[in-house]
């Protein structure tokens, strides 16, 4: 059965918590929630204590009131089961069911998230809400979609106690086929006397006196990931009982170093996948984030997505939380629509006057109307409704950054040899150039279908499979042009390292051999001739030996002085390059310019610096994005029969111009 979401154009919202509020305040919530176009609340998230106040007895009086409220004023309502803060009598009930850190240590209630994956009291708690949430409204009008608890992992990714160690052996013995051998070869348990012979001697990786076994770790978060995962599985099938047709979300957290979860398995599970996002105060180019992000969210969904949380100003959570300048509002929320967001929300309507997150931004601020967040939130619901045709139009990519947790999670283990490894930088320095050049970029797995690409970029993938590894070399010999950082391929999926030199599955394809690995201290750099004048790199070098390749830069000091830094490999029809070390920023643009120019990849549209490009594809007509982050105005070309949809106005002479802080969204008929 197809399970779409019913509500028409751009949706447009945010949490809405009217529990927190006097119910006198509700009629006003939604006449300014109509003054500002409006259209989807996500509501219930955080009201479990409230709907239960009890085992077993429920009062949904007020809930009917509210749905009832938002459906008479034609406000959708994302029905949230609000399984991510059970009450307190849950946990006087059950005391078992709280999390135990890394360090033995049983977390209290008192705030959100504060429940063990494994907890069977927990689970059962958990469907007992979310079947009678959907047996009762199931059939309401006001109901467009379900909201699957919240923000998965966001503070319990792990739990250490002893249920969780009894459900990780049962996960184990379900991946090895119930044979223990299989494990103990997987994780080379011969080392340092781990050999394991019954089950129950396996636990958690709880802090030890040395090293933990690297496989342990890995299968660990691996279970984590999927433990959640079973979680919104089993709360999604009990919804779908209820109301076939509805469709259910959960809300990703791919950035911010999120790494707790595998969002490459949740995916499928989704049947809209959506994303929260928030700007980092520390971070001076947080646009790049966003189409980062953005760019991500997309590839997980294969399409359209939802963008279930940002902020209208400051968040709460970090040391310094700033205010959003003039524009940013409003540049934030269009550039999350240009790569691929079909729904804008934010966290939350009403800023809460007690309560964690009461310094948190919102639609409707402290301040109330008379604000500048409140203007700017009622432009763009007229922005978005403007935007309505946009809804369902896709990317363009012809270029792919490989992404996998699996390698993030193996190359930050300890003892690697350089702690300085961190995945997320290392693919955000190679995004950033394809970002500034207006290049557009999927994600894709390693075992991706890549035949649509002309270009696949590698930046990190330490880890790879058998499978991985023949799909990306495959690429290359059938004619794609593929390009890989530093100590990638270096280990299978078990961690155990590929033997014969570095780097491992990739050797053949990239046509060198490296046979020690030089990682450079912090603050060390070594030159690099070939590239541009005065190239450096840093974090990274190895003593390449060509085996086909070519060179195409070389190391001018230190002990590795004339040994290739990158090379370049003719492999089967298509091409392979390999970069052992981190160029420094401008000579990493140049190289992947050079890199993606030879493949044939081109930047959506030539515009001046400063100025962002983004595509999306609909069927009678592309959507051109210009979001202007510079400090003047600029102009960009475009075609002459193009209409520019914020402001309804046709384009005379073949240019459109974007003045600073701004953005235009052009329609070019096909």
């Amino acid at each position: 059965m197809s399970r779409v979401l019913s509500v028409p154009g751009i949706a447009y919202g945010g949490d809405y918590n009217p529990e927190q509020w006097p119910e006198e305040v509700w009629a006003e919530d939604v006449r300014l929630m109509r003054e500002a176009g409006v259209t989807m609340v996500s509501v219930n998230i955080f009201a479990w204590a409230l709907l239960e106040p009890r085992e077993g007895e429920y009062d949904f009086s007020r809930l009917d009131r509210i749905l009832a409220l938002l459906h008479d004023s034609g406000i959708a309502a994302d029905l949230a089961t609000p399984t991510a803060a059970p009450p307190a009598w849950f946990f006087r009930a059950h005391p078992e069911a709280l999390p135990v850190d890394k360090d033995g240590r049983t977390l209290s209630y008192g705030s959100r998230q504060t429940f063990c994956p494994s907890s069977p009291a927990y689970r059962e708690a958990a469907l007992r809400i979310a079947r009678v949430l959907g047996e009762r409204y199931a059939d309401h009008p006001a109901v467009v979609m379900w909201h699957v608890h919240n923000e998965y992992g966001c503070h319990n990714a792990e739990c250490h106690c002893d249920t969780s160690a009894a459900a990780f052996r049962d996960w184990l013995r379900t991946k090895y086929d119930d044979d223990l051998a299989a494990l103990n070869h997987a994780w080379g348990t011969t080392f340092w006397s781990q050999w394991y012979y019954d089950w129950d001697e396996i636990i958690p990786p709880r802090p030890t006196g040395a090293v933990p076994n690297p496989t342990h770790q890995l299968d660990w978060r691996r279970f984590c990931s999927d433990a959640l995962l079973s979680l919104y599985e089993a709360e999604r099938e009990v919804l779908r009982e209820a109301a076939p047709g509805l469709p259910a979300t959960t809300n990703f957290m791919v950035m911010h170093n999120f790494d707790k979860l595998d969002y490459w398995r949740w995916a499928p599970a989704l049947d809209i996948v959506s994303n929260d996002h928030y700007l980092r105060s520390t971070d001076p180019e947080s646009q790049i984030d966003i189409a980062f992000s953005g760019d991500l969210v997309r590839s997980l969904a294969g399409g359209p997505w939802l963008l279930m949380e940002h902020s209208t100003g400051a968040v709460n959570w970090q040391p310094v939380n700033r205010a959003k300048t003039a524009g940013e509002l409003r540049r934030n929320a269009l550039a999350h629509v240009a790569r691929g967001a079909d729904g804008i929300a934010y966290f939350q309507w009403r800023a809460a006057k007690a309560g964690a997150e009461q310094w948190h931004s919102a639609m409707l601020p402290h301040a109330g109307t008379d604000s500048q967040i409140w203007r700017d939130v009622v432009r763009l619901g007229a922005d978005l409704r403007a935007l309505a045709e946009v809804r369902g139009s896709t990317g363009t990519a012809e270029a792919a950054i490989v992404w996998d947790w699996s390698a993030w999670w193996a190359v930050e283990l300890p003892s690697q040899p350089s702690g300085e490894l961190r995945f997320q930088d290392l693919i955000r320095a190679w995004y950033e150039p394809l970002w500034r050049a207006g290049v557009a970029v999927d994600f894709v797995r390693p075992d991706a279908d890549l035949s649509s690409y002309k270009l696949v970029l590698a930046p990190s993938l330490y880890l790879v499979d058998d499978e991985g590894k023949a799909n990306l070399t495959g690429f290359a010999s059938g004619g794609g042009t593929l390009a890989v950082g530093f100590h990638s391929g270096a280990v299978d999926e078990n961690c155990h390292i590929r033997l014969g030199g570095y780097p491992g599955a990739f050797r053949e394809a990239l046509g060198v051999r490296t046979d020690e690995l030089f990682p450079l201290l912090p603050g060390e750099s070594v030159g690099l001739a070939g590239l541009d004048e005065n190239s450096t790199g840093t974090l990274w070098s190895e003593r390449v030996a060509l085996a086909g390749a070519e060179a195409v830069a070389s190391y001018t000091s230190g002990p590795l002085t004339g040994v290739p830094a990158v090379t370049r490999n003719a492999y089967g029809s298509g091409t392979a390059w390999y970069v052992a070390t981190r160029p420094d920023p401008t000579t990493l643009a140049s190289l992947l310019d050079r890199i993606r120019e030879e493949a044939g990849v081109e930047s959506v549209r030539t515009t001046p610096e400063g100025v962002e490009a983004v595509l999306r594809r609909g069927p009678d007509a592309d959507y051109l994005f210009l979001i202007n982050h510079g400090e003047v105005d600029a102009e960009a070309e475009v075609s002459a029969d193009a209409t520019e949809l914020l402001s309804g106005k046709g384009i005379e002479g073949g240019s459109v111009k974007v003045a600073s802080g701004d953005v235009a969204v052009v329609r070019e008929p096909r």
